[in-house]
């Protein structure tokens, strides 16, 4: 995608969805506050992803959750502080690695928050109809794709 010479960057798609992710981000903040959830943000999206991935290394989690490593390290040490993920040691790539997974506390956690977020999201006013989500959902996933080819993640 290329830029006008007239066009300012405030008015660039990518600028637009850096806008909507802090917005996003600045919700998300809000409601895990508002809700009075037990873990943060970060520390949802960190437990929802080994979830999903299952046994997975802190590189490859960090990469997931777009943390740098220390950032990602710290949210860990957090998590394993309080019983909700469990480390240890493996194999990747004949390489010794440290992986962690959710403990029957971390689950739970998951769970709990997942459903509160679930019942609090589907009270929120429609700013778009099913349909437009989908269609979005695939143009952000387009979008990332190309830009995912274009950036040295470094993590």
């Amino acid at each position: 995608m290329k830029l006008k010479q007239d066009k300012h960057y405030i008015n660039t798609i990518y600028y637009k969805i850096e806008q909507t992710a802090k917005y996003c981000r600045y919700l998300g903040n809000q409601v895990f506050q508002k809700l009075n959830l037990p873990i943060t943000l970060d520390e949802f999206a960190t437990l929802d992803t080994i979830k999903i991935y299952g046994e997975i290394c802190q590189r490859d989690l960090a990469k997931l959750i777009l943390k740098d490593r220390p950032g990602t390290g710290r949210i860990l040490n957090i998590l394993e502080d309080r019983g909700f993920i469990k480390r240890f040691a493996d194999t990747k790539n004949n390489r010794l690695v440290r992986k962690m997974s959710l403990t029957n506390q971390g689950e739970k956690i998951l769970d709990k928050a997942t459903k509160v977020l679930k019942e609090y999201f589907n009270n929120l006013p429609e700013f778009l109809s099913q349909s437009d989500i989908e269609v979005l959902d695939q143009s952000i996933q387009k979008f990332r794709k190309g830009l995912e080819q274009e950036v040295a993640m470094n993590i």
